[in-house]
């Protein structure tokens, strides 16, 4: 199927993805008087008094805002926000099919940090939580750290945390395949912008400790000296033993691979030199940094990527929709890493023995009972944490 003409055949068809749908009668001159003028009057006055009680009279308790500055949209980097819009309204449409989430996109005209952060701060009143959208690093770090300094309602940078959430959750159940755990696997990993940074901050989290980093110019050390001050702080937490080089020389001995990064970068040559049942999470879309036909030739037991055409599709779809529906659901006051470590549980949990004694690591993304669970663990994980505001 040609996809390419398929999409802007159905786009000019659908001339946009979402729409505004009503939720009370305007059929009566009393409706009208409820709805509208005069009535609507007074929940006006209450929240003035109480401006929490805008998520009992308003949307608002179901309301996310879709955010992007279009500076790296899907795969096709900087092509600006406006341009950006189809996919943003691709993202509301799974909020609800999914999560029953209510999504608005929101393209902001801006390439300053602090502008997108001053305009999110000035229109948070409407909304009860944030997806920050295809925003480049290190400026998605700078936006969302002041964010969640500046408003009192959930930030979450999905390319950021639900690719984390979502790699832990395969991870995991890849652990269980090959009977290692977490503390004892040495980690390889290519790519340190935004996914890269995040996938390493949570599976640190999460109990492993032997994690090493690659960007374009080679291992991440922390002896090196980075102008990044978001990069340096992941030097400062990673690669323990201290290996300098290049991908290959992080490779070597190392139980799992995960690539966000380029295609082709993991030769079958350097996986033949990991640990036996290695795992290799292939992640480049839409050329993963290693075909999994030549992983598994090269002796990978495991093998992922983020294609919807193989196997264990590592997919973010199985973690926003969830995440904020339970976030929303306790109007919780952020997003902490209690809760996408419930999460990433949550996931897993949904792969039976049967279907990890058959190589199947990840749940489908289609799975509608995927964030209903998700929702549920991330909810109780919010109360427990004192993160639930209800």
């Amino acid at each position: 199927m040609d996809y390419k003409k398929l999409a802007i055949d159905k786009h000019r068809e659908w001339q946009g993805k979402i729409e505004i749908k009503t939720r009370c009668p305007i059929e009566t001159a009393d409706d009208l008087s409820v709805a509208y003028t005069p009535g609507v009057a007074e929940p006006c006055l209450e929240i003035k008094k109480d401006k929490d009680l805008s998520y009992t009279y308003t949307r608002r308790h179901n309301t996310v805002a879709v955010i992007t500055d279009g500076t790296a949209v899907l795969g096709l980097g900087n092509i600006g926000p406006v341009a950006g819009m189809p996919v943003m309204e691709g993202k509301c449409v799974l909020f609800k099919e999914f999560g029953d989430v209510d999504a608005i996109p929101l393209c902001v005209e801006t390439l300053s940090p602090d502008e997108v952060v001053k305009a999110i701060a000035m229109f948070c009143g409407s909304f009860g939580g944030v997806n920050l959208e295809d925003i480049c690093a290190p400026r998605c770090f700078e936006i969302e750290d002041k964010l969640k300094k500046a408003v009192d309602i959930p930030i979450f940078h999905d390319d950021q945390h639900g690719t984390a959430i979502v790699v832990l959750s395969g991870i995991r159940n890849a652990l269980k395949v090959v009977g290692k755990t977490p503390a004892e696997c040495k980690v390889a990993m290519s790519g340190a912008g935004a996914a890269g940074t995040a996938i390493a901050r949570l599976l640190l989290t999460a109990g492993f400790k032997d994690i090493t980093l690659c960007d374009i110019n080679g291992v991440i050390n922390k002896d090196n000296n980075y102008a990044d001050k978001y990069l340096q702080a992941l030097a400062e937490m990673t690669n323990p033993r201290g290996i300098k080089g290049k991908l290959a020389d992080a490779v070597k001995g190392a139980d799992i691979f995960i690539g966000v990064s380029a295609p082709g970068l993991l030769t079958e040559e350097m996986i033949k030199t990991m640990n036996t049942d290695a795992i290799i999470f292939a992640m480049a879309n839409p050329t993963p940094e290693v075909m999994p036909d030549i992983a598994i030739k090269a002796g990978a037991r495991v093998v992922a990527t983020g294609r919807s055409d193989y196997p264990n599709q590592i997919n973010n779809l199985l973690a926003f929709p969830g995440v904020f529906r339970g976030t929303l659901d306790v109007r919780a006051s952020e997003i902490n890493e209690e809760m996408k470590l419930a999460a990433a549980d949550a996931i897993s949990e949904l792969v039976s023995k049967e279907e990890l004694a058959k190589g199947v690591i990840i749940p489908s993304p289609l799975n509608k009972n995927v964030a209903k669970n998700v929702a549920s663990a991330v909810a109780k994980a919010a109360r427990r944490t004192g993160a639930a505001r209800i």
